[in-house]
C-alpha cells in the first residue's frame, strides 16, 4: 500500500489525470482511491477514466435521491457531493487500515470509509461510519459499504466478462450460476443516448433468513482468468448490484435499504450509523479457484479465533435420517456407545430433548428444560454416558424463538418480542425475541449458563427455522432497522457467550444453510450446510459449501444406514471428509462389516484434518451444477492435494473423467485412493498435462483421492 506507516498519514501521489491525486493504492489488489480536483473520491482500477468510476460512498436519503433515476443505487446526490476531508493509514496486528473521511457541505453528513487488508493480500474489507454534523435530521434510505468501478476485460471491454452469482434454498444451497455479462446487461448504444442505462443486475436478501434466496456473494471474471469476487457480511438485509458505467463495469455493495428491506434510519444531529462490512477480492489469474482461496484467507483472518478451527473434532448428531427430533434415553444410549466406537468426539442431542408436550414441541419451545418423559433418569444420565465414552456432549437450541404456547410468551414483556404496527409478530407458531431487550437477553443468558455451566454441555447447535419478515418496529424505527439492531445484538450475545465460556463450540444453523453469512460465521465455529436428506442430492451442496464457508467451518452430513450397500455407505461418508464431518445414522444396528466402513472413513478424516485449516478449496471441474453427473471438489494444501469425486447416475455419463489440476502441472505426484479403498476406482496422474483421470466403474459412487508431492 502507498505510504503505510505506523500511525502516519498516507502519502499522496499525482496520477496521470490532470488535477487528480492518489490517496490510497493496493498494488496486489490492483485498486486505487483517487481524489479529483473538486475533492470527490472514487475507487477503481488504475488507468481507467474517472467517469467510469463511482463515488467512494453512495447515500440515498429522503429529499436527497439520485442524479439519474432508475433501479441503481449509485449516482446519488449525496455521493456526488461528498468531498475529502482527510485520510490516514495505520498498520496494527498484521492488518493495514486506511480511513478516508468525506463530508457533504449541504447536509453536514460525514462519511468515514475504513478500508482493511493485510500485507501482500488480495482482499479488501470496507465499512462506512456516518456522522451527522449538520443541524437537521437526515433520513437515510440506503448506504453503500463498498463501491468501485472501471472493471473491464483486457482487449474486450465488457464483452469478455462473465457474471457469477449463487442461488440458495432449503435443501438446495450454494447453487452457483454463470452468464456472460452482456446476457444480463445488454449494450444500449450509449453513444446514441449520451447516458448509461437505468437498470442493473442485482441480488438481495428478503426477511430474516439472510441467505434464504441467494448467497450474499457474486463475482466477475474475464477470459484471462482475472476475478473480482465479493461478499457482504450481514445477518440482516443486504443487496449488491453491478452494471455498466462509461464502458466499464461497476460493483456496489449494500446492507439493508428502504426499497428492498423496509429499512430507513433517521440520523439526528450528532448521531452516527455504521454499515455492515463488505469484502472484495481481486486476483490476476487462476479464475474463481484463486479468488475463493483469497476469500478463504480473509475469512480465517477476520473471524474470532477458536481452538475448534484447528482441532476439527468428529461430530455425531442424532437427527438427520435417524431420530429426527425424537430423542429418548432408550434411543440415545445405543447411539452414544456406537458413535464413541466409530471415533466421534462430540455427540449432539438434536431437537426434541425438551419435548414433554402432548401437542408437540414446535409451538411450545422457549424454556429449554429437559423432558422428564423422554429422560426418566434425567438428561444427565445421557450427558454422563457421552462423557464416559470420551465425547463432548452437545445440545440443539433455537434461542431466538418462543412458541406461541410457551409460558414465556406471556411472562416476558411485550417489548422483548418482534412487533410490527403494535402487533406481536407470529410466524409458523413462534414469536421472535428482540435481543436488544434486557429481559430477552437475560432469559437466554440464564439458559446457556445452565446448559454449559451446570450441565457441562460443550457444544450448542443454534438453529433458526422461521423467516420473521422485514423485522421489528421499536417505537418509530423502521422494520429493517429493527432487524439490523436485533441481529447486531444477537452477535453481541454470542460473543458474550464465548467470552464467558471460551471452550464452548457454536454451530450456526438456519434450517440448514439459510443464514450462512460471515456476520455470524466470524463468531460461530461451524455452519450447517444443508438439511438435505437425500444422499444423492447432497454432492453439489457439499462440493460448493467452501464458496460460502471456510472448509474447516463447513458441516456436512454423513448418514450411513444399516440398509445401505457398501457403495451407499461410502458415498455419504466421502462427501464430508474435506470439511467438518457430521456423522449420523443408526450405527448401533450395523453389521461388523458396515461398521468397519464407517470407522475406516473416520480414521481417514482424522489423518487428513490437520491440513484442512491451512488449505484452499479448488474445483477441478468448475463449480457444480445441480444435476451434474460428475462433481469434484478439492483442497490444495502444502503437503498434498485432496480431491473428492462423485459420479451420479445420469444418462450417457462416462465411467471416467479427466480432472485438470493446473497447480500440479509438471509435478511428479503420487495419486492414491484414500476412501473407500475397495471401490474399484482407478486413478491416473499425468504430470505433463496436470490432469488426474478418475475411473468409477459404478454410478452413485464416490472416492477421496490424495496427490502427494515429492
Amino acid at each position: 500500500m502507498v505510504g503505510v506507516t505506523e500511525k502516519e498519514n498516507t502519502l499522496t501521489a499525482a496520477v496521470p489525470e490532470t488535477g487528480s491525486t492518489r490517496l490510497w493504492s493496493h498494488p496486489e489488489l490492483g485498486l486505487e482511491a483517487v481524489r479529483d480536483s473538486a475533492g470527490r473520491v472514487r475507487l477503481g482500477v488504475p488507468g481507467q477514466e474517472r467517469a467510469a468510476l463511482v463515488p467512494l460512498v453512495e447515500v440515498t436519503a429522503t429529499g436527497h435521491g439520485r442524479l439519474w433515476s432508475g433501479e441503481r443505487f449509485i449516482e446519488t446526490a449525496i455521493g456526488d457531493r461528498l468531498t475529502c476531508r482527510d485520510h490516514e493509514s495505520v498498520r496494527e496486528g498484521g492488518r493495514e487500515r486506511t480511513t478516508i473521511r468525506l463530508a457533504d457541505a449541504e447536509t453536514g453528513l460525514v462519511a468515514e470509509v475504513h478500508l482493511e487488508t493485510a500485507p501482500g493480500a488480495r482482499f479488501l474489507r470496507s465499512r462506512v461510519r456516518l456522522v451527522n454534523e449538520g443541524t437537521a435530521p437526515l433520513r437515510l434510505e440506503s448506504v453503500s459499504s463498498l463501491t468501485l468501478g472501471g472493471i473491464t476485460d483486457a482487449g474486450d471491454g465488457l464483452d469478455g466478462l462473465t457474471l457469477h452469482w449463487a442461488d440458495n434454498d432449503w435443501l438446495a444451497e450454494c447453487r452457483w450460476h454463470a452468464a456472460p455479462f452482456r446476457d444480463q446487461l445488454v449494450s444500449l448504444s450509449r453513444s446514441a443516448h449520451g447516458r448509461d442505462g437505468r437498470g442493473c443486475f442485482e441480488r438481495c436478501s428478503q426477511g430474516s433468513w439472510s441467505t434464504g434466496r441467494h448467497l450474499p456473494m457474486g463475482a466477475l471474471t474475464d477470459r484471462s482468468g482475472r476475478s473480482w469476487l465479493w461478499q457482504i457480511e450481514s445477518s440482516a438485509g443486504w443487496r449488491f448490484e453491478t452494471g455498466e458505467r462509461e464502458g466499464a463495469a461497476y460493483v456496489a455493495l449494500f446492507g439493508p435499504d428502504d426499497a428492498h428491506h423496509q429499512w430507513h434510519h433517521t440520523l439526528a444531529p450528532g448521531e452516527e450509523f455504521h454499515t455492515v462490512p463488505a469484502v472484495l477480492v481481486r486476483t490476476g489469474a487462476g479464475g474463481l479457484d484463486a479468488a475463493f482461496g483469497e476469500l478463504t484467507d480473509h475469512r480465517r483472518l477476520f473471524r474470532r479465533s477458536h481452538p475448534d478451527h484447528r482441532a476439527l473434532p468428529v461430530i455425531y448428531n442424532d437427527y438427520m435420517n435417524t431420530l429426527m427430533g425424537d430423542p429418548t434415553t432408550g434411543k440415545l444410549l445405543p447411539l452414544v456407545e456406537a458413535a464413541g466406537r466409530a471415533g466421534a468426539e462430540v455427540f449432539v442431542i438434536d431437537a426434541g430433548w425438551y419435548d414433554d408436550d402432548a401437542q408437540g414441541w414446535w409451538d411450545a419451545v422457549g424454556a429449554w428444560e429437559p423432558a422428564r418423559g423422554r429422560f426418566p433418569g434425567g438428561i444427565q444420565e445421557v450427558l454422563d454416558a457421552i462423557r464416559d465414552r470420551g465425547m463432548v456432549p452437545g445440545l440443539w437450541l433455537e434461542p431466538e424463538v418462543v412458541g406461541v404456547r410457551s409460558p414465556l410468551a406471556r411472562t416476558l414483556p411485550p417489548e422483548a418480542f418482534f412487533r410490527r404496527g403494535g402487533v406481536r409478530v407470529t410466524e409458523h407458531g413462534r414469536h421472535h425475541l428482540d435481543l436488544r431487550h434486557p429481559a430477552a437477553r437475560a432469559h437466554l443468558d440464564a439458559v446457556v449458563d445452565r446448559l454449559v455451566g451446570e450441565w457441562g454441555v460443550g457444544y450448542l447447535k443454534l438453529d433458526y427455522n422461521i423467516n420473521s419478515g422485514p423485522g421489528t418496529e421499536n417505537g418509530p424505527e423502521s422494520p429493517g432497522a429493527g432487524l439490523l439492531g436485533h441481529h447486531r445484538a444477537h452477535l453481541d450475545w454470542m460473543s458474550g457467550l464465548l467470552d464467558r465460556h471460551p471452550g464452548l463450540v457454536l454451530e450456526n444453523c438456519g434450517s440448514g444453510g439459510l443464514r450462512m453469512d460471515y456476520a455470524q460465521l466470524a463468531l460461530t465455529q461451524l455452519q450447517s450446510t444443508s438439511d438435505q436428506q437425500d444422499p444423492l442430492r447432497y454432492p453439489p451442496i457439499a462440493a460448493s459449501a467452501a464458496t460460502a464457508v471456510a472448509p474447516e467451518q463447513a458441516a456436512v452430513w454423513a448418514y450411513p444406514q444399516p440398509h445401505h450397500t457398501p457403495d451407499e455407505i461410502a458415498f455419504t461418508l466421502t462427501g464430508a471428509l474435506l470439511g467438518r464431518i457430521h456423522l449420523s445414522g443408526f450405527l448401533d444396528r450395523m453389521t461388523d462389516d458396515q461398521f468397519t466402513l464407517v470407522r475406516s472413513a473416520i480414521d481417514v478424516y482424522k489423518s487428513i484434518r490437520p491440513q484442512i485449516p491451512a488449505s484452499h478449496p479448488i474445483w477441478p471441474l468448475g463449480l457444480p451444477g445441480w444435476e451434474d453427473a460428475w462433481i469434484a471438489h478439492g483442497l490444495r494444501g502444502r503437503e498434498a492435494t485432496y480431491v473428492a469425486v462423485w459420479r451420479r447416475e445420469r444418462p450417457d455419463a462416462p465411467a471416467s473423467r479427466a480432472l485438470p489440476l493446473p497447480h500440479l502441472r509438471g509435478v511428479r505426484a503420487r495419486a492414491e485412493v484414500l476412501q473407500p479403498v475397495d471401490a474399484g476406482a482407478g486413478v491416473e496422474w499425468d504430470a505433463e498435462s496436470g490432469v488426474l483421470t478418475v475411473t468409477l466403474p459404478r454410478a452413485d459412487t464416490a472416492v477421496l483421492v490424495r496427490l502427494s508431492q515429492g
